[in-house]
């Protein structure tokens, strides 16, 4: 698992970042630490988040879960807003059962759990996704578990689905919601124009998505001439569908992020 900045490259490489300017459309909140990580390679990290996250609209069903948290065998979070949402809400009312299984989908909400003094997290140690959660073994036999998943707005149903077909009994508890900030692209977009907007990175479909409807005729156009990374191959496929360039595929996580950038600047400057 990557919890730390990039391997360390070459003296080289060191330099492939600098005088890049990269987007990071990530949450603001959640931006910090891949923004920081570029700019430790030399590159300039903008900020133009293309998701915000806000409460969830009725609290009811959170609350009352958490009541009953000792009438489930497991919970899994979805994301590291998951995390923050279900768990400051979880500490405030009580403690969690010690018989309650918690489980993870990726490095970043495992990490967001241990920051709640969650030790024992199940998770995936490569690839970041429902998919790969449910490959591993405490997911596969769950006949007869009752199990609750922590997720915002509208997620994905697959993790659901394929746990109910196993056996289990599954129940939702939507704790934060997605929408499209209201940001303002023209420093982006004359960057472009300035030839000095190097790569975008998008690490979410909904925010590649939302990115593509915050832009004019000519903001689209500059999306679909800049490289774009991205950290899982659902978001390059969402890509196409949209008509921008073939993304950049990464490993999954900010350090694969930089790493992925890295890489590509250094093969087209050599």
């Amino acid at each position: 698992m990557m919890t730390t900045g990039p391997s360390a490259p070459s003296a080289a490489h060191r330099q492939a970042l600098t005088g890049r300017n990269i987007v990071v459309t990530r949450p603001e909140k959640q931006a910090k630490e891949l923004a920081e990580l570029i700019r430790a390679e030399g590159g300039r990290a903008i900020l133009f988040p293309a998701v915000e996250i806000i409460g969830a609209a009725d609290l009811r069903p959170l609350r009352d879960s958490i009541d009953r948290l000792e009438q489930f065998d497991m919970a899994i979070f979805v994301s590291a807003n998951a995390v923050t949402n279900a768990m400051s809400a979880i500490v405030k009312r009580r403690t969690l059962p010690e018989t309650l299984r918690i489980a993870a989908i990726g490095a970043a909400s495992r990490n967001a759990l241990l920051r709640y003094g969650v030790k024992q997290v199940i998770h995936p140690t490569s690839r970041y996704d429902s998919e790969a959660l449910l490959d591993l073994p405490e997911l596969r036999d769950v006949v007869d578990k009752n199990i609750v998943i922590f997720r915002g707005q509208g997620g994905r149903e697959l993790l659901g689905e394929i746990l109910r077909k196993r056996g289990a009994r599954i129940e939702y508890v939507e704790c934060y919601q997605r929408v499209k900030p209201s940001g303002d692209p023209t420093l982006l977009k004359r960057l472009w124009a300035n030839n000095e907007l190097h790569a975008v990175t998008v690490t979410s479909s909904e925010g590649l998505r939302n990115l593509f409807e915050m832009m004019d005729a000519t903001g689209k156009q500059m999306l679909r001439e800049i490289p774009l990374f991205v950290p899982h191959q659902r978001i390059a496929e969402e890509a196409r569908k949209l008509g921008l360039a073939a993304a950049v595929v990464t490993d999954a996580s900010d350090a694969g992020l930089v790493r992925g950038l890295i890489e590509w600047f250094w093969s087209k400057t050599g």
